[in-house]
């Protein structure tokens, strides 16, 4: 891989958290006694937009639809990979109208939209890793669903076994840190204990150079992030993740979503990347 650590940028699919509570529990992070902030919620998420526009980034919005509060968790929407929109079909029925909202914004900005026959959660459990897509199963996404992103867009795709509810998505488990479009080469972070042990070697022979979460920094959201190649977005939190990305020549760019992390979500679920 490159050392260079050269951004490029992104084009990121947003949805203000106008209407975000905890209103149900789907997750080992969603408690009712445990409301949120939501104005706190709406400055946090607001700081975010500020950082990816200040690097360089562009950003759209999906408008929000009351009774939907989860819609502001954008990467599960959809995976967007040359042009090409994958859908989602969401695992829990409170979240399912959502696919509609972000499906007739995709068609308005042109795009067709695929969706898919099996269970699947976009980005959450989708993630374009150079020449692979790593895809989570488990919790939400079904294993069937990674046939069809495969079919769908033609890229090699990687099943990966979660085996701990507390990283119920493969997003919250793992990110890119950055890729090499000519080579195709990729260079991940995660925690290898939120996968089965089969997963784990996948990701060993993979990526033997990636940058090895702990637990802490895993349960503090790090591994929720968005990076851009050089700046990775991140949370304040994972102190240990931060001093390991400075030292292998990153930027981070700490940005607090603690209000989100009452629903199971942090920077990277805030965060669909359109990528043309």
């Amino acid at each position: 891989m490159p050392t260079s650590r050269e951004p490029r940028p992104r084009r990121y699919l947003v949805c203000e958290p106008r209407h975000f509570e905890v209103r149900y529990a789907i997750n080992p992070w969603m408690r009712a006694e445990a409301p949120v902030d939501t104005a706190l919620a709406g400055q946090q998420w607001e700081t975010l937009m500020r950082a990816y526009r200040a690097h360089g980034h562009t950003v759209e919005h999906v408008p929000p639809v009351a009774g939907l509060p989860d819609m502001v968790f954008a990467a599960n929407s959809a995976l967007v990979v040359g042009g090409r929109v994958f859908g989602s079909s969401f695992h829990a029925p409170q979240r399912r109208p959502e696919s509609t909202e972000y499906e007739t914004w995709f068609k308005a900005a042109g795009y067709d939209v695929y969706r898919p026959e099996s269970l699947c959660e976009g980005e959450g459990d989708l993630v374009p890793a150079g020449r692979y897509i790593l895809a989570g199963t488990g919790f939400r996404t079904a294993r069937a669903a990674h046939d069809e992103v495969q079919e769908f867009f033609g890229v090699p795709t990687i099943g990966l076994q979660l085996v701990d509810p507390h990283f119920y998505h493969l997003d919250t488990a793992l990110f890119v840190l950055e890729e090499d479009a000519e080579t195709g080469e990729a260079n991940i972070a995660y925690y290898p204990e939120a996968f089965s042990s089969g997963s784990r070697e996948v990701l060993r022979r993979l990526f033997p150079q990636a940058v090895i979460a702990t637990r802490d920094d895993a349960m503090a959201f790090g591994l929720n992030s968005v990076s851009d190649g050089r700046q990775v977005f991140i949370a304040p939190q994972a102190t240990g993740l931060i001093d390991q990305l400075t030292a292998r020549g990153y930027v981070p760019v700490p940005v607090d979503l603690s209000e989100f992390r009452k629903a199971g979500g942090g920077i990277k679920c805030c965060t669909q990347e359109i990528r043309s």
